[in-house]
């Protein structure tokens, strides 16, 4: 009797703020160190529960980064957490947390097994504010991954030095008054001309130029 295709669900795409809020990781090996970090570069209050913890992890404790338990995973290690990853090479382990989560109404990654995961993180990078994601709702990270390789060449840092811009040019417009939607803002923004603006170090040429055109398309 063949299995039936189970199609892979939808995902709902969402940033979420997890500044302060406590992150437990269950696992010390390779992935839940990657996974700490990425945690820790979003200003989470991380927990890790391990028995034998990756020796960076151990240097994270030792610099109060994160707070090491040294032993295994039991039932009630993920009171009042925001989100969970459960990394182990344990299957049993990672099903138990993944139980223990959804229980509590806590998101959880369960590393390589999204039918076990409320949430997938995709594979993304940064410039500044602006973060570019890509998802394969875990049919391929692979593909997910090389997407995004491709991206960071097209994406360089003169696109945080815009975001910045806009940022600014949002603040001047609210100052005088000035309501711009969403529309002329689109019309706007000349991506073109504009990065080649920063590129060549012509900030407040590009300012002026976005300034002028908002103005006259509101």
């Amino acid at each position: 009797m063949k299995s039936k295709h189970i199609k892979p669900p939808i995902y709902y795409p969402i940033f979420l703020n997890i500044q302060g809020k406590r992150c437990v990781v269950i696992g010390g090996g390779n992935v839940a160190l990657r996974k700490v970090r990425m945690l820790l570069d979003c200003g989470a209050n991380v927990t890790v529960v391990s028995p034998k913890p990756h020796l960076g992890m151990a240097k994270l404790s030792e610099k109060k980064a994160i707070h090491l338990i040294h032993r295994n995973y039991k039932v009630g290690d993920l009171m009042d957490a925001t989100i969970a990853v459960a990394s182990t090479d344990v299957r049993e382990i990672n099903r138990t947390v993944a139980h223990e989560a959804k229980k509590l109404g806590i998101l959880v990654n369960v590393v390589d097994d999204p039918r076990l995961s409320s949430f997938i993180p995709p594979s993304f990078f940064r410039r500044g504010n602006l973060t570019i994601a890509v998802s394969s709702a875990g049919t391929s990270p692979a593909l997910a991954r090389k997407i995004r390789t491709n991206l960071e060449k097209s994406f360089g840092k003169e696109y945080a030095t815009l975001l910045s811009l806009i940022s600014e040019v949002r603040c001047a417009l609210k100052e005088r008054g000035c309501a711009v939607d969403g529309e002329a803002w689109q019309e706007a923004l000349d991506l073109e001309s504009l990065i080649r603006l920063m590129q060549k170090g012509q900030r407040k040429k590009a300012k002026t130029l976005l300034l002028s055109k908002l103005v006259l398309l509101r």
